[in-house]
């Protein structure tokens, strides 16, 4: 096996990045040009009965952040079983994931003739709210058309993840991917008054670098309390170390959408080209070794002053600014105050040359 290709739930993947289902993956040029990215699966663009009615301009990008207010294909579903999907069968060379919204009234419709195109489905359950014995109804009505692999989108508003997770393993989902955007967010325009991002209701939802802690901890949550259940993560992945730390944090694969519409859609394939030395600067040999490494939890009260590498030392003195203890001071070089200093670490992560430790 080549060291960045992985396997999970019967799906054999060249290496653990795919999409996130979105703008990227909304027809034919685009799910041929990420799959040309090389990432290891594709993902379609959220395929629902009706096509989606889509507010302009719908796309806000920030400095780490997205928010969009873009909704589900602006397709109907026949165009995508008619057209698009048949295309994309002719020059298709990895996993299909087929991304399917939103009611099981939605799955009676659309799983029996999107079955033979997809490899898994992957749910979103953006729109449907909190009540569990509605998601997992969804998923017994989904296992009655397909017994391909079912992976069960969480949003970041349901209050409990692990219940959400048990719910929809117990109706029949083999998996759940987490998260999706977080919402609902807002964007104002002071100079114009306005709100351009949020169509009619004025909201948005928020992806990207900024949502990746959050991320990350619901990947870790559900997977530490369902360790047979897969989880795919998804939300702020931007680097090849990034997706490292999904994996260990427990995820079989990760997906990437809104790194790429601030970076730039290349950055499918940069990662991927970056991920062989990012493993071997961590002292991994495989991404099967990373998925199977086990995450420490590391805890200490006792405080620890930093100490300063003087020869990195930039004198910014940002350290001495951002110190919430007031145990910083400055004489021309850093000091501390060991009767003052909290430990907190805060310093040690806003340095911008490393010179703390």
């Amino acid at each position: 096996m080549n060291k960045l290709e992985t396997k999970f739930n019967g799906l054999g993947l060249s290496n653990p990045l795919m999409p996130a289902s979105g703008p990227l993956t909304g027809d034919l040029e685009k799910l041929e040009f990420i799959q040309n990215q090389g990432v290891g699966a594709v993902v379609t663009k959220t395929i629902s009965v009706l096509a989606a009615k889509v507010p302009r301009p719908c796309i806000y990008g920030g400095r780490d952040y997205i928010q969009n207010s873009e909704l589900w294909s602006e397709y109907p579903m026949e165009m995508w079983i008619d057209e698009i999907l048949p295309a994309y069968m002719k020059i298709k060379k990895s996993p299909l994931i087929v991304s399917v919204g939103y009611t099981a009234k939605d799955m009676e419709k659309l799983i029996p003739v999107l079955d033979k195109f997809a490899d898994a489905f992957e749910v979103s359950t953006h729109y449907v709210g909190k009540k569990l014995d509605v998601i997992a109804n969804t998923v017994r009505t989904i296992r009655k058309s397909t017994d391909k692999p079912v992976y069960m989108k969480i949003s970041p508003h349901i209050p409990e993840p692990i219940e959400f997770a048990k719910a929809v393993r117990d109706a029949g989902a083999t998996g759940v991917a987490a998260i999706n955007s977080l919402g609902p967010t807002m964007n104002i325009d002071i100079a114009s008054r306005t709100v351009n991002y949020g169509g009619e209701s004025g909201f948005s939802w928020t992806s990207g670098p900024v949502i990746k802690n959050l991320a990350l901890a619901i990947v870790y949550t559900i997977k530490s309390a369902l360790p047979d259940f897969t989880v795919i993560g998804v939300g702020g992945i931007k680097s090849a170390d990034d997706v490292i730390e999904f994996l260990l944090a427990g995820a079989s694969g990760v997906q990437m959408l809104s790194g790429a519409l601030l970076k730039g859609k290349t950055l499918y394939s940069k990662i991927i080209k970056d991920l062989p030395a990012a493993l071997g600067r961590y002292g991994f040999d495989s991404i099967e070794q990373i998925k199977n490494t086990p995450l420490k939890i590391k805890t200490g009260y006792v405080p620890k002053v930093p100490v300063l590498d003087e020869d990195k030392c930039t004198h910014c003195r940002l350290c001495e600014k951002v110190c919430p203890y007031f145990a910083i001071s400055y004489d021309g070089i850093i000091r501390f105050d060991k009767d003052k200093c909290f430990g907190c670490g805060l310093c040690i992560t806003k340095c911008p040359v490393g010179a703390l430790d």
